[in-house]
């Protein structure tokens, strides 16, 4: 029996060459939909139980990061919820991974991936949470929902002011860790199981509502792209004039933080070379706005 492999699930990825031999299966790392970016993969292998697969991506060095690709190791799942490594070296310019499934089926994926989903029941089981609300802003490129979670209670209805924090992930939809963190994030602020009770998230909530976009670009996430969306935008470069055709996830966000007010805001963002989620902060060189406020 002949191995096959697919990409045509939800964030599916990749470009095959030739499969016919398992130790020597010739892949294409695929680009966005609408953009050059290509660093993304996840495909499925079926037909390969104790069959030695040797990979290899051959365009890897033309990605949009090849750097990245030193010392990294890609992942692998049976049942895409128990993510585990596998053996990958990049030598002359190609990506190999060298691996032999235990099971019949099995995904391979350049991060673990953050499904729509899960993305969408754990909406549906925070909004459940005390002083929770989801509110969805707008809509995608593709028109798919821009959901805002809010959790605390806000000013005019707390007995005290209260700052309004933030945070926003994956506008660049490959790097899904920034969605992981969101997730334990907000399980922390509304106390969701270990963490019921707990009294550093009561004293933040005292004191600010956070205001989450889990999901900056749900489009570029289902298509399986890196760094852009449905329309090939790059969102993390079209704050400073977003467009209803070109990028409404910037636009009904940024309205949003107008409508609302922002104290403090985070721009959460992952890579290959850092084994932490990191946030991307503002260029401040040259910047008057910045510095009229560090120099008053």
């Amino acid at each position: 029996m002949s191995i096959s492999i697919s990409s045509h699930f939800d964030a599916g990825a990749i470009e095959v060459v030739d499969a016919t031999n398992p130790s020597d299966i010739r892949l294409r790392v695929r680009p966005d939909s609408h953009a050059d970016f290509a660093q993304w993969f996840y495909f499925r292998v079926s037909g390969a139980r104790g069959e030695r697969l040797v990979m290899s991506f051959e365009n890897a060095a033309q990605c949009a990061f090849p750097e990245g690709w030193r010392d990294y190791q890609a992942v692998a799942s049976y049942d895409r919820v128990n993510w585990f490594r596998v053996a990958t070296e990049y030598v002359g310019g190609v990506l190999k991974i060298d691996h032999t499934p235990d099971f019949d089926r099995i995904h391979y994926a350049y991060f673990e991936p953050y499904s729509d989903e899960r993305h969408a029941e754990f909406l549906g089981a925070v909004q459940q949470m005390p002083h929770a609300t989801l509110t969805e802003l707008g809509s995608t490129v593709q028109g798919r929902p821009m959901s805002l979670l809010s959790l605390g209670l806000a000013d005019g209805m707390s007995a005290k002011p209260k700052k309004n924090v933030w945070v926003i992930a994956r506008q660049h939809p490959g790097e899904t860790m920034a969605e992981w963190f969101v997730e334990g994030l907000v399980k922390r602020l509304a106390g969701w199981g270990d963490w019921a009770g707990d009294p550093t998230a009561r004293a933040v909530l005292d004191r600010a509502v956070f205001h989450i976009v889990p999901n900056m670009n749900p489009d570029g996430s289902v298509l399986g792209n890196l760094r852009t969306n449905a329309a090939g935008a790059n969102l993390n470069r079209e704050w400073m004039e977003p467009d209803a055709a070109r990028s409404p996830e910037v636009l009904v966000v940024r309205d949003a933080i107008r409508d609302i007010g922002c104290d403090m805001f985070f721009d959460i963002h992952g890579d290959e070379a850092i084994p932490y989620v990191f946030v991307a902060a503002a260029v401040l060189s040259g910047n008057r706005n910045f510095e009229a406020r560090i120099h008053p």
